[in-house]
Parts: C-alpha cells; sequence; structure tokens
C-alpha cells in the first residue's frame, strides 16, 4: 500500500516538543517530506542546533510512523536547525538572540564561562559572536590568544565605517582590549565606557548570528544598564562559585535583571569552582568552597539550575594558552559545558515562543 503525506503528517501529530508543547507538524518543524513506495524522508528543523533532545524526538518521529502508518516504512530523517528570535531589532536585524554572561562579583570564572560557551554553540552549528565588555579586564584577547590582535575595517554603501570582528574558531570576537595596549590601564568614566561598548554593537560588521554572547564587567553598573536598555537582549545567565560571599554578590546581580527598568529573562545560574575531583581519584568530590550554593539561589529565584563546574587545571590552562578547553581537550568538561550549553539554548527557544505566542 503506498504511503501518503497525509498519513505520515498525521502520524507525526502525536509527536510533541516536550518544551513548546505544541506537536512537530503544528510547530512546522517538518520539512521536505518525500515518499517513494514504503521509503519516508523529511527534515525535522529544530529550534537551535544545541538541542538537548534531538535525539528523542527523532526516535519518536520514527516510532511514530511505524506505529501509525506502517511497521514496514523505511524511515529517513534529516535533523537541521532554524533559531527562533524574539523581537527583530532594526540596528541588529541580523543577530537573532544575545545572550548576556553576568555576576555580582569578579574572578568567578564567567569570562571561561562565555568563552566556552561560544565554542559549544559553534561546534553544534550555530552562528556566534563574542563581544568582551569588561572594558576594565578585557579577558577574550588571552583566552583566544589574540592579544597583539587588531579587527579591520571596511566601509559599508552609505560611506559608514564598520568594524570587521576577528573570527577564530568559528566564532567572530571583538574587545575593547582589542583598542588599548595591553599593558595599560583604561580609566574612562562611566559615560565614555559606555558608549564604547555600544559602538561594538552598532559600529560593527557581525553579519548573521544566531547567538551573540556578551562577556559583563562584574557588578551592576553603567555598561549593565546601557546594554540592558539599548538592546533587545534575550536572556542573561549568571555565574557564581559556591562561597557565601560570592553568592551574596550575586544575588544583587540577578535581582538587577529583575528591576522593572531593566527586566531581562534570567536564563539560569551556573556554579563554577563547585567541587575539586583529583585525576586519581575520579569519583571522589572535594567541595572546598561549600557545596549547594549555586543551586539554591536558582531556586531562591525560580530559574533554571544550569550545572556544576568542576574545578579543573586544564580550565586555566586552556584559558591561558588561548584556546578555551571545549575545544574537546577534556572529555569530562567538553560533556559538562556541552550540556550548559544545550540547556540556554532550550531555555531560549522556551522564552522566544511565549513572545510569540503573546
Amino acid at each position: 500500500m503506498q504511503i501518503s503525506p497525509q498519513q505520515v503528517l498525521d502520524a507525526l501529530k502525536n509527536v510533541e516538543d516536550p518544551d513548546l508543547k505544541k506537536d512537530l507538524v503544528t510547530l512546522n518543524m517538518i520539512k521536505d517530506l518525500q515518499i517513494n513506495n514504503n521509503q519516508v524522508s523529511f527534515t525535522l528543523e529544530l529550534t537551535t542546533p544545541a538541542c538537548p533532545m534531538k535525539e528523542m524526538l527523532k526516535n519518536a518521529c520514527n516510532n511514530a510512523i511505524k506505529h501509525f502508518v506502517s511497521a514496514e516504512a523505511q524511515v529517513s530523517i534529516n535533523v537541521t536547525s532554524r533559531v527562533t528570535q524574539p523581537i527583530n531589532s532594526s540596528s541588529l536585524d541580523n543577530i537573532k538572540n544575545i545572550i548576556l554572561v553576568s555576576s555580582g562579583k569578579g574572578g568567578v570564572g564567567k569570562s571561561t564561562v562565555a568563552s566556552n560557551l561560544a565554542v559549544v554553540l559553534a561546534k553544534n552549528g550555530a552562528k556566534v559572536g563574542l563581544i568582551d565588555a569588561d572594558i576594565y579586564g578585557p579577558s577574550v584577547p588571552t583566552m583566544f590568544d589574540l592579544v597583539d590582535a587588531k579587527p579591520g575595517a571596511e566601509e559599508t554603501a552609505d560611506g559608514k565605517t564598520k568594524i570587521l570582528p576577528i573570527e577564530k574558531y568559528g566564532i567572530k570576537l571583538l574587545s575593547l582590549g582589542f583598542f588599548a595596549d595591553p599593558g595599560q590601564p583604561v580609566p574612562w568614566r562611566g559615560p565614555m565606557a559606555s558608549n564604547a561598548v555600544k559602538q561594538l554593537f552598532n559600529d560593527t560588521n557581525w553579519g548573521a548570528l544566531d547567538y551573540l554572547i556578551v562577556d559583563l564587567p562584574p557588578g551592576t553598573g553603567d555598561i549593565h544598564i546601557t546594554i540592558t536598555q539599548s538592546f533587545p537582549i534575550s536572556g542573561a545567565v549568571v555565574v557564581t562559585t559556591p562561597q557565601q560571599v560570592a553568592l551574596a554578590d550575586t544575588h544583587k546581580g540577578l535581582a538587577m535583571f529583575r528591576m522593572p527598568g531593566i527586566n531581562i529573562p534570567v536564563l539560569g545560574v551556573i556554579e563554577n569552582m563547585s567541587y575539586f575531583t583529583p585525576a586519581e581519584l575520579p569519583d571522589n568530590k572535594y567541595y572546598i568552597f561549600g557545596n549547594g550554593g549555586g543551586r539554591k539561589l536558582a531556586e531562591r529565584f525560580d530559574v533554571p539550575f544550569l550545572g556544576e563546574i568542576p574545578i579543573i587545571q586544564s580550565i586555566s590552562e586552556a584559558g591561558d594558552s588561548g584556546k578555551p578547553v571545549a575545544l574537546n581537550q577534556n572529555p569530562l568538561l567538553d560533556v559538562v559545558f556541552g550540556d550548559i550549553a544545550s540547556k540556554i539554548a532550550q531555555q531560549i527557544s522556551i522564552n522566544n515562543a511565549q513572545v510569540a505566542n503573546c
């Protein structure tokens, strides 16, 4: 018996995206359906290349067709993605999602998280940019081995000059550290610093990006307010360590995003330097700075807890060498950062769907 396209679509209506709470056909995720006798092929278009349920949805589609259509069906599914976005911006219309990586306190590994998050998303096939907005202590030049690099420039058709970000590891990078002498301090007042950061957004040819990650400076100052009130932000990720002194400051940093004048969705909390596991005792965890602080902070604000990053020597060594550890240098950390990136992308997709349905 010849299988019809309608039979396949009716079967796939029984497969629901667990995050978006609708079936794949209604969500228009089934593309290029082709049938040749009992051979069924189509493309499953997800909302992010870092979808953590990719294989689950693929298997569910296969099972639905075999159960509701024909057990003899030979199903071929090509999985792709089209990253969604919350709101179009006239000034940044090629950038789908801006993700802020923040903390209320310095020294918690925020730049490490931002860099490795960018690497993982790019490895999954997303178009990614990274802005180092920590004007007083930029880390991206060191973490990507670009201390002496200088961005180029191009003139647009309307006579304006645009900055060209530096590309490395599949990521478009820009840092105020590229424009300053590495050995010199940057004694800028708040308005001057804020204007400089805005230029990184507005005066740069970013091209088309799925995610632009912004590594914010510590605290809750002028730069935070400028960025959150000037650009359409998809969400913020908050990084902390388990220590009470870090949690107290991170609490304030997270609360800032809930203020009426800012009102940025918090995608979740990441706890860095959570525990130490010696190489010779891989099953042991030593909670040097305390246990569970980041998870409790997430629960207090009712936001997702995105994961724990352990204390491992290779993380700092990778950052110092200019090659973030998520570039397959450590299998454990590849899983850790991969899981965190998937949860962030997943949360963005959920938030974008909610905005679209409002």
